[in-house]
């Protein structure tokens, strides 16, 4: 399972810039990965995780803003279209699953 988070903050106060700031480097912190500019992904190993992973962030909201958190499968992930200009871009793929001995 996946998680996207997409988000608009206000950053016109120090203050707004600072929570803006603050929440971005939680989510990097909780290893999201900057899809584009206020998009934010992470793979997480099922529906049960990806809620956690909600809550926690939840409690981490900025006081201003909008937020949304939207869950998708590794089949959606793979069948996702990526451009870099005109071009397509292909090369994602899912994260391998780890092997403990």
């Amino acid at each position: 399972m996946w998680i996207m988070v997409l988000f608009d903050l206000p950053v016109g106060t120090m203050a707004e810039r600072k929570a803006a700031t603050s929440f971005r480097n939680y989510l990097l912190d909780e290893g999201f990965e900057m899809a584009q500019f206020s998009v934010y992904t992470r793979f997480t190993s099922g529906k049960e995780q990806a809620e956690a992973y909600t809550r926690r962030l939840e409690s981490r909201l900025p006081p201003y803003g909008k937020v949304h958190v939207l869950y998708f499968t590794d089949k959606q992930y793979e069948n996702m279209k990526c451009f870099h200009g005109r071009l397509a871009k292909t090369d994602h793929k899912n994260p391998d699953q780890y092997v403990l001995f």
